[in-house]
C-alpha cells in the first residue's frame, strides 16, 4: 500500500474519528438523561442501548470484509454518514408516543448509531496499522495518540450532550449535531489523500472472521470482559444513582444534575483518554519486546480486579446515599479509570502487533466484535443488576467481569 502523504492521512483519519466520537458521546448522554428524567426504569434504559451494542457485534464481523472490498476510506465515510442519519431520525421522536413505541424507536436509532460507530472505529484503527512509521515504538505511539485523544474528545461529548439537553432540549441538540457532523464529513472527504485501501487476501471472505492466531482470540476474550466490567456501572448504574442523589426533582434541579453528571462522566472519559495517550511512557513500551508487553498486560488486568469489589463493599456498608459515599465513589471510579485505561491501551497495541497486515481489517474487526459483545453484556447487566440489587450488586458484578478479564489475559502467556 502506498499513501501519498501518510501524515496527512493520519491527521484526516484522526479528525474524522474525533468528530464521530464526540457526537457518539453526546448522543449517549442525551438519550440516557432524557429518558431517565421521563421516569424510565434502569432496565428500560438498558434496553435503549442493547441494539446499539448488538449492531456493533454484527458490524465488526462484516466491517473487515467491507473495508477489504471497498477500502478503509469508504467505511470511514459510511460510518459518519450513518451517524448523521441516526441523529436526524432521533429528531423525529414524538413525545406523545407511549413507552413501548419510544423504546422501540430509540433502540432502532441506536442500532444505526452502533453500526456507524464500529465502521468508524475499525476503519481508523486499521488505518493506523497501515500508516504508522516502521520504526521502533512507532505503532504503539500512534495507536496511543489516536485512542487517547479519541476518548478525551468523547468525554467532551458527554458534557456537550448533557449541556445541550439542558439548554436546547433533545430535538434542538440532535439537529445541531447532525449539521456539524455533515460539515466535518465534507471537509474530511476533501482532505483525505488517495491510497487508503483495506488489505485482505482474496480467499479470506466471510469464512475467515476468526483469527488463526490464538493470541488474537485470547486477547479478544480478555477485551470482552474488560469492557463488560466498565459498562456494568458506566451505562446505567452510576448515572442513575447520581441523578437520584443530585436532583431534587424540580426542572432546575434536573438541569443542574444534567450538568454535574455530564461533567463527571466527561472528566472520567477525558482522564481515561489522557492516561491511554501516556500508556507507552507508563509501560516503557518504546523498545521492549512484545512478550514483556504481554506480561504487563496480565499484571495490569490483575490490578483492576479489587477496585469494583471494594467500591461495592463501601456502597453496601453505607446502606443509603451520603456525601461520604459519593466522594468515595468518585475517587474509586477515577482510580478504576486509570487502571482501565492502561489495560485498554495495551490491548489496542497488542491487537495490531499480533494481527498480520494481510488480514488486519479482519483481526481488528473480530477484536472489536468482542469489545461490542462485552459492552452488550455490560449494558444488560448494568440495568438488571442495579434494578435488582442497587449500586452494591452493580459494582460487584463489575468486579466479577474484571476478574474474568484477568483470567482470560493470563492465557496470553501460552503459545
Amino acid at each position: 500500500m502506498t499513501v501519498a502523504n501518510p501524515i496527512r492521512a493520519y491527521a484526516a483519519v484522526t479528525a474524522a474519528y474525533w468528530a464521530f466520537m464526540m457526537s457518539d458521546g453526546a448522543l449517549r448522554m442525551l438519550v440516557l438523561l432524557h429518558f431517565n428524567s421521563l421516569g424510565f426504569t434502569p432496565i428500560q434504559l438498558a434496553w435503549l442501548f442493547l441494539l446499539y451494542e448488538l449492531a456493533g457485534i454484527v458490524t465488526n464481523l462484516a466491517a473487515g470484509w467491507l473495508a477489504a472490498r471497498f477500502g478503509l476510506a469508504a467505511t470511514l465515510y459510511g460510518g459518519l454518514a450513518l451517524q448523521i442519519g441516526a441523529l436526524v431520525a432521533l429528531a423525529q421522536l414524538d413525545p406523545s408516543w407511549g413507552v413501548a413505541a419510544s423504546v422501540a424507536f430509540v433502540m432502532a436509532v441506536q442500532g444505526v448509531s452502533g453500526v456507524a460507530k464500529d465502521l468508524a472505529k475499525m476503519s481508523s484503527k486499521s488505518a493506523v496499522k497501515l500508516l504508522a512509521p516502521k520504526v521502533e515504538g512507532g505503532l504503539f505511539r500512534w495507536v496511543a495518540v489516536l485512542t487517547g485523544s479519541k476518548n478525551a474528545v468523547k468525554g467532551l461529548g458527554f458534557f456537550l450532550g448533557a449541556a445541550l439537553l439542558a439548554l436546547a432540549g433533545l430535538e434542538g441538540a440532535v439537529w445541531g449535531m447532525a449539521v456539524v457532523l455533515a460539515v466535518i464529513l465534507f471537509a474530511v472527504a476533501l482532505f483525505l489523500p488517495a491510497g487508503l485501501p483495506g488489505k485482505m487476501k482474496s480467499e479470506e471472505a466471510w469464512g475467515g472472521w476468526q483469527s488463526k492466531d490464538k493470541r488474537v482470540n485470547r486477547l479478544s476474550l480478555a477485551r470482552l470482559f474488560l469492557f463488560g466490567a466498565r459498562d456494568v456501572w458506566f451505562v446505567v448504574g452510576i448515572p442513575v444513582y447520581f441523578q437520584a442523589v443530585l436532583s431534587d426533582g424540580t426542572p432546575e434541579g434536573r438541569r443542574e444534575a444534567f450538568f454535574l453528571i455530564g461533567g463527571f462522566l466527561a472528566l472520567w472519559i477525558i482522564a481515561y483518554g489522557g492516561v491511554q495517550a501516556a500508556a507507552p511512557r507508563i509501560l516503557g513500551g518504546k523498545s521492549q519486546p512484545d512478550a514483556e508487553t504481554v506480561r504487563k498486560a496480565i499484571r495490569w488486568a490483575g490490578f483492576l480486579v479489587p477496585i469494583p469489589f471494594l467500591l461495592a463493599g463501601a456502597a453496601w456498608a453505607a446502606g443509603e446515599t451520603s456525601g461520604l459515599l459519593t466522594a468515595t465513589l468518585i475517587c474509586g471510579l477515577l482510580l478504576f479509570g486509570f487502571v482501565f485505561a492502561i489495560n485498554s491501551s495495551v490491548h489496542s497495541y497488542l491487537i495490531l502487533a499480533f494481527g498480520s497486515a494481510e488480514r488486519i481489517t479482519r483481526d481488528v474487526g473480530f477484536y472489536y466484535m468482542a469489545n461490542a459483545a462485552g459492552r452488550l453484556i455490560g449494558t444488560l447487566l448494568s440495568g438488571l443488576s442495579y434494578q435488582i440489587g442497587g449500586l452494591p450488586l452493580c459494582l460487584g458484578t463489575a468486579g466479577f467481569m474484571a476478574l474474568a478479564s484477568w483470567l482470560a489475559a493470563r492465557r496470553l502467556r501460552i503459545g
